[in-house]
């Protein structure tokens, strides 16, 4: 290791017991009763109570709560991909006046903060009839997510070579096909970046299924541990472990596709 990298290992090693603690922490609070989270808050579990965890799998809340996340984060992977990736085939592929000033339009989206537009986004959602209904925490997510992106995706396609569309119209190929057939098929690293925060993005968000749910039938993971923190204030431990269990699904499919999410972020500078 050479000398002018110890720094940056260092601060890097900082930043991940700053972020990996309090995870470790939870998890083994899980394990604990709430008498040794107050005597042994930093200890290893004596004894290891598996109690908590396997009560909270037990319950068909839990499991109504991540079937309802995953529908939600899949649903909404599904339209913000591709409507993006449709959007940025015409940014990136087609020159037309006004191109530019369009896709300044849509990354103005990045700078709108979600929580200015919560009052007028109910309102909308209340006139359409979507409260209590999962499309209207669906439709309201893949527009923010949107600008995002596209910005990512026209990068990439933009990174193709000019010669790889020509040979394709040489031979037959419509526009959409090319799009479908060639262009698709070589952004899979994009399209698997953007999954990944889309999908994050959708599980752990709160405010939005927070405005939009109010039966309970429909709530997601986050509401569901906002319920159960509430209804078991004094019972730390259990809390934790719903906790951890909420996170898993969204930690695990991150470690999956974390080598898609980083090859999909480094695709469109290396291309080209």
């Amino acid at each position: 290791m050479k000398r002018t990298t110890l720094p940056l290992h260092a601060i890097a090693w900082v930043v991940g017991a700053f972020i990996l603690i309090p995870v470790v922490y939870a998890v083994l609070g899980g394990f604990k009763s709430t008498q040794q989270l107050s005597t042994n808050p930093f200890g290893l579990p004596s004894p290891w109570e598996t109690g908590n965890y396997t009560e909270v799998l037990a319950t068909g809340s839990f499991w109504r709560q991540v079937w309802n996340s995953t529908f939600i984060a899949v649903a909404t992977t599904v339209l913000v991909v591709g409507l993006a990736a449709l959007a940025a085939y015409i940014f990136a592929r087609f020159a037309f006046r006004g191109r530019e000033a369009l896709f300044t339009l849509f990354t103005a989206g990045l700078m709108f903060p979600f929580a200015v537009a919560i009052l007028p986004i109910f309102v909308m959602l209340r006139t359409l009839n979507l409260l209590d209904n999962p499309m209207g925490v669906i439709l309201v997510q893949a527009a923010f997510g949107l600008p995002l992106t596209i910005i990512i995706l026209r990068q990439f396609f933009r990174s193709v070579p000019g010669e790889i569309e020509e040979a394709a119209t040489i031979d037959g190929c419509s526009p959409f096909g090319f799009f479908w057939r060639i262009l698709l098929p070589m952004a899979r690293p994009a399209i698997a970046t953007v999954s990944v925060l889309a999908i994050v993005g959708s599980w752990n968000n709160f405010m939005l299924p927070l405005v939009v749910f109010s039966d309970e039938l429909s709530w997601t993971l986050p509401l569901g541990v906002q319920q159960f923190q509430g209804q078991y204030s004094s019972d730390t431990a259990r809390i934790l472990a719903y906790l951890v269990l909420a996170m898993l699904p969204a930690l695990g499919f991150y470690a999956v596709a974390e080598r898609h999410l980083i090859g999909g972020l480094t695709a469109g500078a290396m291309k080209g």
